[in-house]
């Protein structure tokens, strides 16, 4: 059962009418309520019979487009031949047709309306439309817009502008709910991803999604699979709870994918979004609103994360960095965590009693030389972890002034990713990379080149994606036990839906999602 009434609109290029026809198709299969048919990708475009075709043959509700070069779109011909096709359009049955407004005296759009003369069959609804390549404008500027697009007559008010931060997206939610009329309002490029995925959270009439990765009719559009699969389009409603990972970059993020799928399967009203954020304190000071209830933080926002709460768990603080955000629900407040050494150190000691049969009574690190590269948010909370377990920390990292510093919180040494190479005092050390070196797309990147792996009994990589990074691999070669990043990400991932649900985790559904999408 579905809890919005927004649509999933699927855009259809291609340059002949039977390939628009198979799109169609797959369209609907893959659960598109609109088509929207881009003639002005078709080669050699007879109006009349190609419309004729894709309105009266196609499989779903059609929604006309004939985007001119001037907005982006593909057609650089006659306006009054582009005119004429979309009122042929109208009288062959189309749902819908997309005028731009083009903002001048007249605008494009109210000479349409005067070139149809009032003569407009009941079913069709006239989509005005308006997109801005550069930026998303003030508050009062798109309502001035949204208003002036009304103005003309429109049925549908469709406004498109482009976020140069994620914060821009705020300002398309605003319109959209404050809209009287039937909008669509959406923010292209990845960091107006929420935009078209809170659609229904905030009342739009559609929101776009694609049939393929990557074969998008404008930046940052998601496929439909996505919609309806990752982010459980249809029961986005206007009191789900919003939730996300924090971090620049975030595509690569896994948890998306295993937040949701956990979300649904115990019934849970939330989203989990990928954030792509670049400034921490500007997002949080813009989505202020009650819904907006957890985030995890990964790099490189950790620290900047811890800035923002209002309380900050003893641990996280010990640690100077947060990975986990929770707004408390009596006042609002932000309360920060770090739940990363849970999940590492946790993983690490497993596969340490595996290979050396320590009893659970003590800790397998307890004495050993534990090696920490990089010396942030993570290497913060991979050092204190194991320096609260017993064991020797040495902090490497390309700074100096950094290591040092989190060396003396734990009692530790500090030395230079330079001197990392040559550096072994003792055999059997531990080694936990908590940098970005090799993860995706550097992944022939690796910190510590192979010979000097040999000197390590264990060997741990915070990276997940790749699951199998290079430092790993090379570690595996050189006949050393290692612990994939994913362990850490799992075990952290039970401790983070408590939190942001309240309910006990489904472990064994987040191995089994995580195990997909690795």
């Amino acid at each position: 059962m579905r809890r919005n009434s927004t649509l999933i609109c699927a855009p259809i290029m291609a340059e002949a009418v039977g390939q628009m026809l198979v799109q169609m198709k797959k369209a609907k299969e893959l659960g598109a309520d609109l088509a929207e048919v881009r003639v002005d990708f078709l080669k050699n475009f007879s109006p009349r019979n190609d419309l004729e075709v894709l309105i009266k043959q196609g499989p779903l509700p059609t929604l006309i487009t004939y985007r001119p070069k001037w907005e982006g779109g593909q057609y650089d011909g006659d306006e009054n031949k582009r005119q004429e096709a979309l009122k042929l359009a109208m009288e062959l049955g189309a749902d819908f047709i997309d005028i731009e407004l083009k903002v001048g005296l007249p605008t494009v759009a109210q000479e349409f309306y005067n070139f149809i003369q009032g003569n407009k069959p009941e079913k069709v609804k006239i989509i005005v439309s308006s997109h801005n390549y550069e930026c998303t404008p003030s508050i009062e500027d798109i309502g001035d817009l949204a208003a002036r697009i009304l103005a003309t007559g429109a049925d549908i008010v469709k406004v498109a502008t482009t976020a140069l931060d994620i914060t821009d997206n705020a300002r398309m939610f605003h319109t959209i709910v404050h809209s009287q009329v039937p909008i669509i309002g959406l923010v292209m490029g990845e960091r107006g991803l929420m935009s078209r995925v809170l659609a229904p959270k905030y009342g739009a009439f559609l929101t776009f999604g694609s049939i393929e990765p990557g074969v998008v009719s404008a930046p940052g559009q998601p496929t439909i699979k996505d919609l309806l699969d990752l982010y459980n389009l249809r029961q986005i409603g206007a009191d789900t709870k919003v939730h996300g990972v924090i971090g620049n970059p975030i595509g690569h993020s896994k948890s998306p994918h295993l937040y949701n799928a956990a979300f649904k399967s115990v019934g849970f009203n939330g989203i989990y979004l990928p954030l792509l954020v670049d400034n921490v304190a500007n997002y949080i000071s813009t989505y202020s609103s009650p819904d907006f209830v957890g985030y995890s933080y990964t790099i490189p926002h950790k620290e900047d994360g811890l800035r923002c709460c209002d309380e900050v768990d003893p641990i996280a603080k010990e640690i100077g960095a947060i990975s986990c955000m929770i707004r408390r629900p009596v006042d609002g407040k932000l309360i920060g965590y770090n739940v990363d050494y849970l999940g590492a150190i946790a993983a690490i000691e497993e596969a340490l009693r595996a290979t050396n049969g320590v009893p659970a009574s003590s800790s397998p690190l307890a004495g050993k030389l534990f090696v920490v590269i990089g010396a942030g948010g993570a290497g913060k909370a991979l050092a204190y972890g194991a320096y609260e377990k017993g064991a020797r920390v040495i902090v490497a990292n390309r700074t100096y002034g950094k290591a040092k510093e989190l060396a003396t919180k734990v009692g530790g040494q500090a030395i230079t990713l330079d001197e990392l190479k040559d550096f072994h005092p003792e055999e059997r050390m531990i080694l936990a990379n908590t940098t970005s070196v090799g993860m995706k797309p550097r992944i022939d990147d690796t910190p510590l080149p192979k010979e000097a792996l040999k000197h390590y009994s264990l060997v741990f990589d915070a990276i997940y994606t790749p699951k199998l990074t290079r430092l790993l691999r090379e570690a595996q070669e050189a006949g050393t036990t290692i612990v994939y990043g994913t362990e850490m990400f799992i075990n952290q991932a039970f401790v983070q839906f408590k939190r942001f649900t309240g309910l006990p985790a489904p472990k064994q559904l987040i191995r089994d999602v995580l195990a997909r999408n690795t």
